[in-house]
Order: C-alpha cells, then sequence, then structure tokens
C-alpha cells in the first residue's frame, strides 16, 4: 500500500479579513517549524478563489498527525480560518505514475 499525503486547503472565516499581524506572525512561524520538522511539503495562498485563504501538502506518518497540524494552525485556532484535510496518493516517477 502506498503511503498518503495530506492536503489541508485553508478556508476564510467571517473574521479572515480582520486578522492581526500577530496572527500573521505566528502562522509563518508555524510553517517554519513544520517545513524544519520535515512534515511541510509545499505551500501556498490560492489568488482568485474566493473563499479560500490558501493550502498546505503535509508529509506526515498518519492522517491523525495531519489532522493535529490542522487543527492547531494559528489562524485556525484564531478563529481566522477554517479547514478541510483531503488524502491523496501522490503520483511519480518511483510509482510509475500509479501504473
Amino acid at each position: 500500500m502506498e503511503k498518503l499525503m495530506y492536503m489541508m486547503m485553508i478556508e476564510k472565516s467571517k473574521t479572515y479579513n480582520k486578522m492581526t499581524k500577530q496572527a500573521v506572525m505566528e502562522h509563518v512561524e508555524n510553517i517554519r517549524k513544520l517545513d524544519d520538522e520535515g512534515k511541510l511539503e509545499i505551500c501556498g495562498v490560492f489568488k482568485g478563489y474566493p473563499g479560500m485563504a490558501g493550502m498546505y501538502i503535509l508529509n506526515t506518518k498518519s492522517r491523525e498527525e495531519a489532522e493535529e497540524i490542522c487543527r492547531t494552525e494559528p489562524l485556525v485556532t484564531a478563529g481566522y480560518a477554517t479547514y478541510k484535510l483531503v488524502g491523496f496518493q501522490p503520483a511519480n516517477r518511483e510509482n510509475n505514475y500509479l501504473l
């Protein structure tokens, strides 16, 4: 069985536009921490998609670990965002693009 990765879709809440500088700094520190721990494959901001803020692609050992990362994301804990967690199996050269 192939290892899954997880995508955290970060959705704007009604208070997203009231986000403080402190919340942004905590969010960026969290990104750095996840990257340093090897749990963040890539992240970014969505442009032109109303209601969507951005996403993380997480490289974790389990869905439970990915869920914990989502629950403790500073934008989520502060109420500026919500999230959806989606598991997916990457297609790449090492697994012959899932053939």
